[in-house]
This record gives C-alpha cells, structure tokens and sequence, in this order.
C-alpha cells in the first residue's frame, strides 16, 4: 500500500532529505509541501500555509519550527490527518497542546527518528535501575552550527526516560560554570556542543565509585530520522486518536 503524505517543512535540510529519501520509493508518496519559501524545481505542489492544501494525504510529516504547530493540529483535526511531529524546541505548553489533541487525532511525536536513539534510551533507563542513585548521569550532545534549540529535544528524551525509572525527583542542570556548589545526587547534567556539520552525537554517562559506564550513539546520516519518519507515517496511516512514539513503533 502506497502511503500519501504532506511534507511540512520540505525547503530545510530534513525537508529536502525526507522527500529525496521517499523519492523512487513506490511504498510512499510526497503529495503536497508546506514552507514559506517556494522551490517550484520540488516534484510536488509547496503551499505557504496548511489551510491552503486541498491534496488528501494519510499522514503528515513535520520537520519544521514550533511556531507552525497550531496551524499543524487546526489541519489535522480539520482533515483527520494523522501527524508525524519530528520538530524540536516545542515549549511546555505546546507539548501539552499535543497532548490535548492527540485525543481527537492520532499524533506520532518525537524529538529523534532514530531507532539506534530508542534503543540507547531504553539502555539508559535499564541501566539507571541497576545502578540507581550511586551513580551520578550526565548528558552531552553534539550537532552542527546551524541548530537552534539547545539542548537537543533527543537529550531531553534521554534525560525523561531515565527520571522516569528513578525513585527520586530528578532535576536538570543545563549550565555549571555560575553553579559554586557540589553536584547533587538527584541531578541530570545535559550538556550542548555546537560546530561544523556534526549530524549528532548523544552520549550518556553513568559516573560511579571507581567506574564509569558510557552509552553513546553517533549518526552518521540525516537519512536515518528520515527514514524513520516514513516508517513512522506508514505505522500512523490508520491509527485511532492517541499519542504515540518510537517505543510504539518498535513493538
């Protein structure tokens, strides 16, 4: 079954990727473009504004900026579209606005479309049980030049998969250099490097008495969250309302 779907997004670097990835490919389909810069080179209509999209699509994939979310969710319930949320940086009121109307659609929402991430952050978190609070957990991430948001919103999975095992209220510590006092034992330092053309790093390290035990994942490729959120699209075209992500995808 051929999947159809709207690109939201598609003039950025992830944009262009997704629709280079589904090009060729018989079992997805780009029907329409969503971006305020028009590229009429680009096999499909691109429209300013999802209002303005008459194509169906089973699914929608966003790679785009925050500040478009609520036209996203306004098209989605509109047209009962299922979303594909890929976009990073979202505030907590949006992220609870998703929350919201993923009860009137089905929505797929993740800061990274890497399976390799699912996996390492279902490592963390096994690894926070055994070792528990004797061991203090820090975040770095890495990524080129031209992103935004900081810390990465893989980071911040990262970091909510791990408080979500501990028996303790965990906080985060994004920035110690005006911090004079020593680490407590119910932080999560998350660190952000910025420079050149890094696709993205996530290490985590779990620092001990006398040991240190490191999970890192490195991705090599944009193509692999594109890949990602094709699946993902395919996975959501007939889903009912709800909320759903990577660990859902990989049942």
């Amino acid at each position: 079954m051929m999947v159809r779907i709207i690109l939201s997004g598609c003039e950025g670097r992830m944009g262009h990727t997704v629709a280079a990835c589904a090009e060729g490919r018989q079992e997805y389909k780009i029907m329409a473009g969503i971006d305020k810069r028009q590229d009429k080179n680009l096999p499909f209509p691109v429209f300013d504004s999802p209002e303005k999209i008459t194509e169906k699509a089973d699914a929608l994939i966003d790679f785009s900026n925050p500040a478009l979310l609520d036209f996203l969710l306004a098209f989605g319930v509109r047209t009962k579209t299922p979303l594909i949320l890929c976009t990073t940086g979202y505030s907590r009121q949006q992220t609870e606005k998703i929350h919201e109307f993923s009860k009137k659609i089905p929505i797929f929402f993740s800061g990274n479309m890497s399976l390799g991430i699912s996996l390492l952050i279902e490592l963390s978190k096994k690894a926070a049980q055994v070792l528990g609070n004797k061991f203090d957990v820090e975040i770095v991430e890495e990524h080129h030049n031209q992103k935004i948001d900081a810390p990465s919103g893989t980071a911040l999975m990262i970091a909510d998969g791990i408080s979500s095992v501990l028996p303790e209220k965990m906080h985060y510590v994004y920035d110690r250099h005006s911090r004079r006092k020593k680490r407590d034992s119910n932080e999560i330092g998350i660190h952000s490097i910025r420079g050149g053309t890094i696709v993205g790093e996530h290490k985590v390290i779990f620092a001990g008495p006398q040991e240190v035990l490191t999970i890192a994942h490195s991705a090599q490729s944009k193509d692999i969250f594109a890949l990602g959120a094709l699946r993902a699209s395919a996975f959501m075209s007939h889903k009912d309302p709800g909320l759903y992500g990577m660990a859902d995808l990989l049942k």
